[in-house]
């Protein structure tokens, strides 16, 4: 069975980490808070000291790490991935970052005789936990085909999306379409608390009207109950929608909805709710109607 490299053990890294060693894969892991390491050794992982020695030992290097920087930080150097990167190995980022880092790390990756696959996921932290991430990849058909062992540990569904750089663009715009549909919920539900809509039973008529979605289903309870906790950070969708600006710019590509988006997110980041799950954006809108969505309507006088 393949030897993993797993480097990366935030919210979504740990327990894919942890659903790889349930099937019974060997993994080294690394993580920069090298704490984060222990739950897992503790399921049977070892801790590599550093990511080049996390390569060293592994068929396959899977990163999740948060963003550009933190790519150069755990690829570049005499301790990064790179210099530690076996012949023949594969290199799977999770990572939504932008497309052309992903295109530029891939080049590097295959100079050194490897190969390597973009495989941003779509699903917060249940899924992960659960092994049903949807992945959406960029790279060459046949070295998914020789990863799939892995990724049907990891996720309920694999898109090939084409060449290397194409599972991020797709992730970045799925994840403006995320943005966009959750605070179209705010704002939905913002009209109908003012009014004096009990929340309950709107989001109920969301959920089975034509206004259903997913950010319906995954954050209407959570608006609700005022309970913001972090399953798909605030500040990591306005990292998304950022990105997903820079490739609309580059390409010419109108999106006006995409820029208020990340207007109203980059807001909600000011206000201090960027450690907490992406929903709380909503709270932007109620201090905007001066209450809490899921407040009980006021009685008429």
């Amino acid at each position: 069975m393949k030897k993993i490299g797993f480097i990366g053990l935030g919210t979504m890294g740990a327990p894919m980490a942890a659903n790889l060693l349930k099937q019974s894969f060997e993994v080294i892991v690394y993580n920069r808070t090298a704490s984060k390491c222990e739950p897992l050794v503790a399921l049977g992982a070892s801790a590599a000291p550093t990511p080049c020695e996390a390569a060293s030992q592994a068929d396959t290097v899977i990163t999740m790490v948060s963003d550009d920087s933190s790519i150069a930080a755990v690829y570049e150097g005499e301790e990064g991935l790179l210099a530690g990167l076996r012949q023949g190995a594969t290199v799977i980022d999770c990572s939504t970052v932008s497309p052309a880092l992903v295109r530029e790390t891939a080049s590097k990756v295959e100079a050194l005789g490897g190969a390597f696959l973009d495989a941003p996921v779509t699903g917060s932290s249940p899924a992960a936990i659960d092994g049903t991430l949807v992945f959406m990849v960029g790279g060459r058909s046949d070295v998914l085909q020789g990863q799939m062992d892995i990724f049907d540990c990891l996720g309920k569904k694999v898109l090939h999306m084409g060449d290397n750089g194409t599972g991020a663009v797709a992730k970045l715009a799925h994840n403006t379409i995320v943005g966009i549909n959750n605070l179209a919920l705010a704002e939905g539900f913002s009209i109908a608390a003012k009014s004096g809509l009990p929340a309950e039973r709107f989001l109920e008529l969301v959920q089975l009207g034509s206004a259903g979605s997913k950010a319906a289903d995954l954050k209407g309870r959570k608006i609700i109950e005022h309970d913001f906790t972090n399953q798909f950070s605030l500040a990591l969708m306005l990292k998304d929608l950022k990105l997903a600006s820079s490739l609309t710019d580059g390409a010419s590509i109108p999106s006006p909805m995409l820029n208020l988006a990340k207007s109203l997110f980059q807001a909600g980041q000011t206000q201090g709710y960027g450690e907490e799950d992406l929903s709380s954006v909503v709270k932007i809108y109620e201090s905007w109607i001066g209450q809490k969505i899921g407040d009980a309507p006021k009685p008429e006088l």
